[in-house]
């Protein structure tokens, strides 16, 4: 038996094969050409059947995990019309009379390195979002297309990284968690993992060779079982039981009124220390959320959060929670609650 451990995003526990998931990538390659006006032209029509994609996609996500999850593949949309985007990959195709391919490829990595390097996690996450509609349109170029197929038994998915629309893509009945090594828990793909209730671990170093062994997630505590022995794989299988009855006693009183004995009607309110949170809050059938902990918000990073990185998470909190009432606390910092570089005595 191995054991690996990795950065919960759901917890949760899953119990089976590893499948290990390879990216349809080709090596993208540079050739030169004379008619730069067909080029521009092959560039419009895959971004147009990209456009198609993924309006698909959003379609699909919005039946299954709801319209402010669906909303990436919106955004995605608005990332194949992105001036600086298009001129960059027309203006490569001109000046260095290249192939679409080559000059997507190109203006892709740019975009992506770019988004990388900003402090802004928020704004970091997007450079995966750039790094997928890329891949979309040199896969359309190149007439290398993949669905996501996952085989015909569940499966533990295994892979460097995966793109939202990867995610959606897959047999939800036959995907019962997945590890990557890459990823963060503001990505899309993180979010929406949350929302379909799948076990998922990020930062593990994950290896080729796992492909088709027994493996068991644990989302609770971030461990990853490979080929586990009778007694862990008897404990983790009891673990999962007692998951399973929980979350069944909880959905019998979803959707129900929530009223004391002697008829009182009351609200029940959830607190959350951040975005991730909310998810949580839905599923479970809260009136609102009675407690944003916004020192959450300075806690989980290393310096202070600006303007737009507060403002972000709290507009996605409110989009999310679609009228419902956000009391947002200010600022508890002090006593039981240090950090660091507040520097206070």
């Amino acid at each position: 038996m191995e054991k690996y451990t990795g950065k919960s995003i759901f917890k949760g526990i899953a119990i089976g094969k590893i499948l290990f998931y390879q990216k349809g990538e080709q090596p993208v390659k540079r050739v030169k050409v004379e008619d730069t006006a067909e080029q521009i032209k092959r560039y419009e029509d895959a971004r147009a059947k990209a456009a198609e994609q993924l309006q698909g996609l959003y379609e699909k996500a919005l039946k299954e995990v709801g319209e402010a999850n669906a909303a990436v593949f919106e955004v995605h949309q608005m990332m194949l019309e992105d001036d600086d985007y298009i001129d960059s990959v027309v203006n490569i195709i001109e000046t260095q009379q290249v192939n679409a391919e080559f000059a997507v490829a190109t203006t892709g990595d740019n975009f992506a390195k770019m988004f990388a390097e900003m402090e802004d996690d928020y704004f970091k996450a997007r450079a995966a979002d750039v790094k997928d509609i890329s891949e979309r349109m040199v896969n359309i170029l190149s007439g290398n297309e993949s669905g996501g197929a996952l085989g015909d038994e569940p499966v533990i998915v295994v892979a460097e990284d995966l793109a939202p629309s990867e995610t959606v893509q897959m047999d939800k009945e036959k995907l019962l968690a997945f590890v990557t090594r890459l990823g963060s828990a503001n990505s899309h793909t993180a979010i929406l993992a949350r929302t379909m209730n799948i076990p998922a671990l990020i930062e593990v170093d994950i290896k080729e060779e796992w492909n088709g062994k027994m493996a068991v997630v644990d989302g609770y505590t971030g461990t990853f079982y490979i080929d586990p022995d009778e007694e862990t794989l008897k404990k983790m299988q009891e673990k999962k039981e007692e998951d399973i009855k929980a979350r069944e006693l909880l959905q019998e009183l979803k959707g129900k009124e929530d009223i004391t004995v002697d008829g009182k009607h009351i609200k029940l309110y959830a607190n959350i220390g951040g975005v991730k949170d909310v998810t949580s809050v839905l599923a479970n059938d809260a009136a609102g959320i009675g407690l944003f902990r916004s020192e959450f918000l300075y806690l989980e990073a290393d310096n202070y959060p600006d303007e737009e990185a507060q403002f972000q998470a709290y507009k996605t909190v409110a989009e999310n929670m679609a009228g419902k009432k956000v009391i947002v606390r200010t600022l508890d910092i002090g006593a039981d609650k240090q950090v660091d570089y507040f520097n206070l005595a």
